[in-house]
């Protein structure tokens, strides 16, 4: 199973840890925002350092060029996922607790007003990005998100009883995170359809144990699909009466209710 990137990692040369309130954290906070609006050609780095309150050497010092700092701005998401993720692969987990874990910050809100903002503007990159992605981007996917990817599905395939996962078990993975993933990138689209499911008591928390059900319903709808056909039932004989009914329903003369013996002269003549 492939390793889970981890909140200290640095899986892009050239970047180095996040520490609070640097530098480095404020030019990725401030970037996010101008890239989501602008796009990355049209951003100015100087707008950006003027707007995290840096010199424009900055950009050079953290990230190498304007290109790294927008790698850092869609990694920054990816690292803080990870992180939130835990050890959902645990196999000491069973699939429930595990699935719970690994949903749990896909649906989780932001505690303040300017967190959602800025979530909005990193939903905004990665949606672009997913429709056409970057250089950059890919490298991400490959670096951050494929082996988040592979964690799921080790988990899934698992309890499947499986060795490895293989592509039915990757594309019930895709099921599983679309479904909660939808939470995450659309919840102004979920209350303008329906403003209930997310605004009643305790929201996120039946939503969670909601869809860790559906988590459940999928994985045994995949153990039965994998399960061996039996043998067809096996055709019972047919009973001397069963042949008789069988016989009777069979002749067209019986089934008239005519008589099939031959009429005797004296019954013809009377």
């Amino acid at each position: 199973m492939s390793p889970r990137p981890q909140a200290h990692d640095a899986p892009a040369p050239g970047l180095p840890p996040t520490a609070p309130h640097s530098a480095r954290e404020q030019l990725i906070r401030h970037a996010t925002p101008i890239f989501a609006s602008k796009g990355f050609v049209a951003a100015s780095t100087r707008e950006i350092c003027d707007a995290a309150g840096v010199n424009v050497a900055s950009i050079h010092y953290h990230f190498g060029d304007k290109e790294g700092l927008y790698r850092a701005v869609l990694l920054h998401p990816v690292r803080e996922m990870a992180a939130a993720f835990g050890a959902f692969d645990d196999p000491a987990l069973d699939f429930e607790s595990a699935l719970r874990m690994f949903l749990a910050p896909f649906i989780a809100t932001p505690s303040a007003e300017h967190d959602a903002a800025f979530d909005a503007h990193v939903m905004k990159i990665h949606m672009r990005e997913m429709l056409e992605p970057s250089a950059a981007f890919r490298e991400i996917v490959e670096q951050g998100i494929a082996p988040l990817h592979q964690a799921v599905c080790g988990v899934v395939a698992r309890h499947c009883g499986l060795p490895q996962p293989d592509d039915d078990i990757h594309q019930l993975v895709f099921a599983l995170v679309a479904m909660a993933n939808d939470y995450c990138m659309s919840r102004e689209f979920m209350k303008l359809l329906a403003p209930g499911v997310l605004d009643r008591p305790r929201a996120n928390e039946l939503i969670l144990e909601r869809l860790v059900g559906y988590s459940r319903a999928l994985l045994d709808h995949e153990i039965r699909r994998r399960q061996p056909a039996g043998p067809p039932p096996a055709k019972r004989a047919a009973t001397p009466t069963a042949r008789g009914k069988q016989h009777t329903s069979n002749n067209p003369t019986l089934k008239s209710g005519h008589d099939p013996q031959p009429r005797t002269r004296s019954a013809r003549k009377r």
